[in-house]
C-alpha cells in the first residue's frame, strides 16, 4: 500500500469515528428527551436500536486491527489508530448508557417522583461528549484538558440532584398504593443520574486518548 493510500485509510477511520460519535450523541439526546417527556415509545425506540451501534463498533474495530496488522504503523500513526480503537470502545459504552436511559423512560410508572429536573445534568454530559469528539476531530489538546476539568462540575451536579431528590421524598407522604411505583421510579431516576455521570467519565476517557494521540501525553489517563 502506498503512503497516499494509507493516509486515505487513516482519514476514513477518523471520519467513521466522528460519524459514530455524532450518532451516539444523537441517541443520548433522544433518550434524555424521552425520559424528560415520559415518552415510552421514544424510549423504547432508543433502547431497541443498540444493535446498530454494536455492529458498527465491531466493523470499525476490525478496521483498526487491520491497519495495525497489515500496515505496521509507527509513531504518530500508531498512536492515532490505538487512540481511535479505545475511543470506539467508549462510544459503544455511551450508546449502552443511552439504551439504558431509553429503557428507564419506557418503564416509568407515572409522574410519581418529585419534579427534580435532569436537563442541566444531561446538557453538561452532552457538552462534555461533544467537546471530547471535537477535540478528537480537530486534534485539539487544550480542549481535551477542558473536557477533563469539566467533569468535576458534572460530578457535583449529579450529587446535588440526588440530594434534592432525597429531600423531596422526605417531605412526601404517599398513599400505600403509590409507594411501590414511587420507589421503582425513584430507582430509575437515580440510575439515570448515575448513567449521565458515567457519560462524563467516558467523555474524559475520549479526551485522554486524544491527548495521548496528539501530544503522546498520558496526563489524563487514569
Amino acid at each position: 500500500m502506498t503512503r497516499d493510500s494509507f493516509e486515505s485509510d487513516l482519514g476514513a477511520l477518523r471520519a467513521d469515528v466522528c460519524a459514530m460519535g455524532e450518532d451516539v450523541t444523537d441517541r443520548l439526546d433522544r433518550a434524555v428527551t424521552a425520559y424528560e417527556r415520559r415518552d415510552p415509545a421514544m424510549g423504547r425506540a432508543v433502547a431497541e436500536a443498540d444493535d446498530e451501534i454494536n455492529e458498527r463498533y465491531l466493523e470499525l474495530e476490525r478496521d483498526c486491527v487491520d491497519l495495525i496488522a497489515l500496515q505496521q504503523p509507527v509513531a504518530s500513526d500508531l498512536r492515532f489508530i490505538a487512540a481511535s480503537f479505545k475511543i470506539l470502545t467508549d462510544l459503544e459504552r455511551i450508546a449502552d448508557l443511552a439504551s439504558n436511559l431509553g429503557a428507564y423512560a419506557h418503564e416509568m410508572e407515572s409522574e410519581t417522583i418529585p419534579n427534580v429536573p435532569i436537563a442541566d445534568i444531561a446538557d453538561m454530559a452532552l457538552a462534555q461528549l461533544d467537546g471530547a469528539m471535537t477535540a478528537y476531530e480537530e486534534r485539539d489538546a487544550e480542549r481535551c484538558r477542558t473536557v477533563a476539568a469539566a467533569d468535576t462540575d458534572l460530578d457535583q451536579r449529579c450529587e446535588a440532584a440526588t440530594d434534592d431528590l432525597v429531600r423531596s421524598l422526605v417531605d412526601q407522604t404517599p398513599d400505600e398504593g403509590d409507594l411501590e411505583p414511587l420507589m421503582a421510579d425513584t430507582q430509575r431516576f437515580l440510575l439515570t443520574v448515575r448513567d449521565l455521570e458515567r457519560v462524563g467519565d467516558h467523555a474524559v476517557n475520549i479526551a485522554a486518548r486524544t491527548l495521548y494521540m496528539v501530544e503522546s501525553s498520558d496526563e489524563l489517563i487514569y
